[in-house]
């Protein structure tokens, strides 16, 4: 994947919500559910981004660590992080490549956001999955999640609207072909002082989906996977879900 591919979404990513600080509250019981049913106590965001679910973690005082692949999300997140007084340790690490950086194991890891479909076929995401195996305690977990669903790879619909306020809309135009799809993102500003339009554009070559990752994290050495079609528990169903969240565990 490009070294950096967010270097011109980095500093408008956080978008996506009204506030950085402030949490979807099915979201944070969802993982926070998880991680005291599991006696979790560590944690590592290998895919962490501009920080949002670092701070997350942290305020409901769990041990946390984050990596990314992005400098540009790195510097965004720790003037995220800096912001609200937290001291998270980041660093830039290929999550292929976890075992070799990090000498210590955690009790979880987390690759959220659909960060995962930057892998480009089944091979790499393998070597991904068994990365990150590497670094989990014994009894640890491995959480992922994504938008993007059977249902919606099943429906294609072109046009999905993310956000809209007075302010702002960010609309993503999608582009599918045989095996995977181009978002391009489009924010558009409303304020009469800074009105205008960017773009910014992701591929994601290969979309994995249940099947997929019901067979590669298992070949990777987790031996119970888990899918949930929402942050309240709800089974995975290929025809209704609308988000995608996946449980291994070791």
């Amino acid at each position: 994947m490009p070294k950096d591919l967010y270097k011109d979404f980095a500093d408008r990513y956080d978008r996506f919500w009204d506030k950085f600080e402030e949490h979807d509250s099915a979201y944070v019981r969802f993982f926070d559910t998880l991680f005291k049913k599991n006696k979790i106590c560590s944690i590592l965001d290998c895919a962490c981004g501009t920080g949002k679910d670092l701070h997350m973690f942290k305020l409901l005082g769990y041990e946390v660590v984050g990596s990314d692949i992005s400098l540009s999300m790195l510097a965004q997140a720790k003037r995220n992080l800096t912001k609200f007084g937290l001291k998270i340790p980041l660093y830039k690490v290929d999550y292929r490549k976890l075992p070799g950086y990090f000498d210590r194991k955690f009790d979880a890891v987390v690759c959220l956001s659909s960060a995962i479909l930057h892998m480009p076929n089944s091979k790499q995401i393998l070597k991904a999955f068994k990365s990150m195996y590497r670094i989990i305690n014994d009894r640890g977990m491995l959480i992922l999640t994504q938008g993007t669903t059977d249902k919606q790879w099943k429906k294609k619909p072109r046009f999905i609207l993310a956000v809209e306020d007075k302010s702002f809309s960010r609309l993503f135009v999608i582009d599918y072909k045989d095996k995977g799809a181009r978002y391009n993102v489009l924010d558009i500003n409303h304020n009469s002082e800074i009105p205008g339009l960017k773009v910014w554009s992701v591929e994601y070559p290969h979309m994995f989906l249940k099947d997929d990752y019901n067979k590669l994290l298992k070949l990777a050495g987790f031996k119970k996977v888990n899918f949930y079609g929402s942050y309240h528990f709800e089974p995975y169903n290929k025809g209704k879900s609308n988000d995608l969240a996946i449980v291994a565990c070791k």
